[in-house]
């Protein structure tokens, strides 16, 4: 056979599992040192493949000329611009509802690009809206042979404040259509507490203000949950979202037809996909549903890390599937986000063992997973009563004290009871990259895995917590369950809860295990991953989403006796501000030596803290708490 055929043919085999087509750059430019990307990727992936068939109504998709599905992706990248810069290693994040949350990494010094990561960020979800800078998926609508396929769909709503007109959609996201206003179908129902009675709201009360719109006159009520359940229509194949996130990683990689970002590829030798929150449950989810095999059957992502996730997983690859719906303690709760398998060992890792393409896996949680999002299920069995252990290519970290997500300084004031947690615990995900990194590249194990258990009486029921008797604090009579659900009846059947722990406390009210950050080794606070909602907006026994608490101790002695808080104060703790900041030093040497920080940050660390200590002590010095 002449070369030049042989040629041709073996790039036509190549193109056939292609599924990249092209890329389309609208910007390319140079900053400081570095090259920015922006633009589109399409896709072209055939049906028939078996990698393929997990997609959700892929049979129903519509198909080119050569029976394959076409979609389109925005694109966003950063590299050093200097070649021996780079570390061969592509840092892609998962969008977070179109957007970038990689700020967790950045103390003010363009950490992740000095490392020389080339960062990805490619767009997956469709009812993303269209506002520049976010990143979103355009993909196809299933059909039934040319009809429209028609389909019932629940969207929650609970609000801070009353208004008379809500969205189909999550938030500020896209929901699905409805089809036909007047379906007796469509209803509405209302329930104060997540397990209460749902009340059908009459019809004539309400009405469509447009096809992804509901209005009501008498208004929706905060501290209440609604449910707008209607017969909608032009499911999006959601699946094609992880489908992008596959094969654009695996291009970047691998390589395969030639395009402007060619070169990337080419100095990429590893793949860290890594998400926070929702794109942190979109991994476990991808990792599940079998994605991190290509069409060829090789591995997409090396190494994987799913951070605040807790055990969630979501709706990211199914008919009329609401990717943005989360699952937190006072709505979003009967989705199919918290469900099983929900551990390593208990099967959410079946897939990938199956095809040989498990990755070097961390998983990063705070206190508030732990409440509000599930987070023990992932290292105990499903009844609660045991510990298990995660596996082999799996490292667990736990931060206490901490909200969703890294705090700040002044503590936040969300419309909750208490002040919001400001531990950050941001200095100490730098040092995990670096262990990440050098796991993918060297083989080097990192830390072992640090999270509260059972075992070690680090892990009990709500109804174990033993917080201290702080005056004016209440705490919380439950955390957010996973339920058992059954989707095949309306309403959804709602059976026994899976039992879900939470992290103990010492007589300070801090946790007894995890990472303690020097902020929670040398405590000015308790410092807790609940809130309870602020009686402004109702259902004041019921958990705040998302935030911590802040409970400061009192500045002196006189004043704690005063207010008959049981916590010892700061004079008592600290004799000086020097002392409590050489504490902190200490505290963060110690865990440099443990590969939980770096030397480098301990300076910020130590000038955070000096913060903390003059906005106590000028708080208690200013008279009674807000």
């Amino acid at each position: 056979m002449p070369r030049r055929l042989a040629v041709c043919l073996l790039l036509a085999a190549s193109a056939a599992f292609a599924a990249v087509t092209r890329v389309d750059v609208t910007e390319r430019s140079n900053d400081a040192g570095y090259e920015r990307i922006v633009g589109k990727v399409y896709f072209s992936v055939d049906p028939k493949l078996a990698p393929n068939r997990i997609i959700a109504d892929i049979g129903l998709a519509p198909r080119n000329a050569e029976g394959k599905v076409e979609f389109s992706a925005d694109l966003y990248m950063l590299r050093p611009l200097d070649p021996t810069n780079r570390n061969g290693t592509a840092f892609v994040e998962i969008p977070n509802r179109g957007g970038k949350g990689i700020g967790v990494f950045d103390l003010g010094d363009h950490f992740l690009l000095d490392q020389g990561f080339t960062l990805v960020w490619v767009g997956w979800e469709s009812d993303v809206p269209p506002k520049p800078g976010l990143l979103r998926i355009d993909a196809p609508i299933a059909t039934n042979n040319g009809q429209a396929i028609h389909g019932l769909v629940r969207s929650e709503w609970e609000g801070t404040q009353r208004v008379t007109t809500i969205p189909l959609g999550d938030r500020d996201e896209l929901g699905y259509p409805v089809a036909d206003a007047q379906d007796p179908a469509n209803k509405i129902f209302v329930r104060e507490t997540i397990e209460g009675e749902r009340r059908l709201i009459p019809r004539e009360q309400w009405t469509f203000a447009d096809p992804t719109h509901v209005t009501m006159a008498a208004g929706f009520d905060p501290g209440k949950i609604y449910e707008v359940v209607y017969n909608a229509k032009d499911p999006v194949l959601v699946g094609l979202g992880p489908t992008a996130v596959r094969d654009t990683v695996s291009y970047l990689k691998y390589g395969g037809v030639d395009t402007p970002i060619d070169s990337f590829h080419k100095d990429i030798q590893r793949t860290l996909g890594i998400g926070f929150s929702q794109s942190g449950r979109f991994l476990r989810t991808f990792l599940y549903d079998g994605f991190n095999q290509d069409e060829k059957n090789r591995r997409v992502f090396d190494g994987v890390w799913a951070s605040i996730a807790g055990a969630g997983r979501g709706g990211f690859n199914a008919r009329f599937a609401q990717p943005s719906r989360d699952g937190n303690p006072f709505f979003n709760i009967f989705y199919p986000v918290d469900v099983p398998p929900f551990s390593d060992e208990g099967g959410l890792l079946a897939n990938a063992i199956r095809t040989n393409t498990v990755p070097k896996i961390f998983y990063t949680n705070g206190s508030y997973e732990y409440w509000g999002r599930d987070a023990s299920l992932i290292h105990t069995t499903p009844d609660g009563k045991q510990d298990l252990a995660p596996a082999k290519e799996t490292r667990i970290y736990f931060f206490p004290g901490s909200r969703h997500g890294a705090g700040s300084l002044p503590p936040r004031h969300p419309e909750a009871q208490n002040l919001d947690s400001p531990n950050d615990y941001s200095a100490s995900m730098r040092a995990l990259l670096i262990a990440m990194q050098a796991w993918l590249k060297d083989g080097k194990q990192p830390p072992a895995s640090v999270y509260p258990q059972i075992a070690k009486d680090q892990l009990v029921p709500v109804g174990a917590y033993a917080f201290p008797k702080v005056p004016g604090i209440a705490t919380p009579r439950y955390n957010r369950r996973a339920f058992r659900l059954d989707f095949s009846i309306e309403p959804p059947s709602v059976g026994t809860p899976f039992p879900t722990l939470v992290p103990q406390v010492n007589l300070d009210g801090n946790e007894t295990s995890g990472i303690h950050m020097p902020e929670i080794q040398v405590p000015l606070a308790s410092y807790t991953g609940w809130n309870l909602r602020s009686s402004k907006i109702g259902a004041p026994d019921q958990l705040f989403t998302q935030a911590g608490s802040w409970i400061p101790f009192a500045a002196t002695k006189a004043e704690r006796e005063n207010r008959k808080d049981p916590r010892l104060s700061v004079a008592e703790r600290y004799p000086t501000k020097q002392d409590y900041l050489d504490k902190i030093t200490a505290a963060a040497q110690q865990l440099v030596q443990e590969a939980f920080l770096l030397d480098r940050d301990i300076p910020y660390l130590r000038d955070r803290a000096a913060k903390e200590w003059d906005y106590v002590i000028e708080r208690d010095a200013s008279g009674p708490r807000p």
